[in-house]
């Protein structure tokens, strides 16, 4: 489903309504958030989620003009996914300041170098930042957004059970961890 401004509330519509559901799309945050490592989390994205983000954004600015609700929608829809992909924004943390400054000076790439594998194809190595460049020279953003194009034969594996790992092959930062059963039944369902 895509998010227009046909779906976005009103400040107030939408005040009662975190009030009420807030816990619910949380804990959908937290089922669709994949570890991957100590330092990376894959937070995959559906309607709900950007939706969600784009209501909290228009809340806090207190925006409520036409043009900064369409500037928001035009940033943020294009994170939904389309039925033939993922799409995820990566962060990378870090609590101390010191560790996370020299960590994203020597990650610098990581975004192209982070896969999901689907059991029995190649990797399918992340489209990122298709919005703006997030990195210089000297570092790279705590932030990315990932998109993961599937061909249909791999779709159809993974609808049907096959195992599915995210995984990085950045050379300072390797590692794969498959992606739970309970958390691929909701990314699935970004296939329909």
């Amino acid at each position: 489903m895509a998010i227009t401004r046909d779906n976005i509330m009103t400040l107030e519509a939408y005040s009662k309504y975190r009030k009420e559901n807030k816990a619910d799309i949380m804990a959908v945050r937290r089922w669709r958030s994949v570890a991957l490592g100590e330092h990376m989390t894959m937070q995959f994205e559906s309607e709900l989620t950007i939706r969600y983000q784009i209501q909290e954004i228009l809340r806090v600015e207190k925006q409520f003009e036409e043009q900064g609700i369409l500037d928001e929608l035009e940033a943020y829809a294009p994170l939904v996914p389309d039925g033939s992909n993922w799409k995820a924004t990566m962060l990378i943390e870090y609590t101390d300041v010191e560790a996370r400054k020299i960590a994203l000076t020597r990650l610098i790439g990581i975004e192209d170098k982070t896969y999901i594998e689907v059991d029995g194809f190649k990797p399918v190595y992340a489209i990122s930042d298709e919005d703006l460049e997030r990195e210089t020279d000297t570092k790279t953003s705590a932030v990315h957004f990932c998109r993961f194009e599937f061909n249909e034969a791999a779709k159809k594996a993974i609808k049907y059970g096959a195992k599915v790992i995210l995984g990085c092959d950045h050379p300072n930062y390797t590692i794969r961890t498959e992606i739970p059963l309970h958390q691929l039944e909701s990314l699935r369902e970004d296939f329909s």
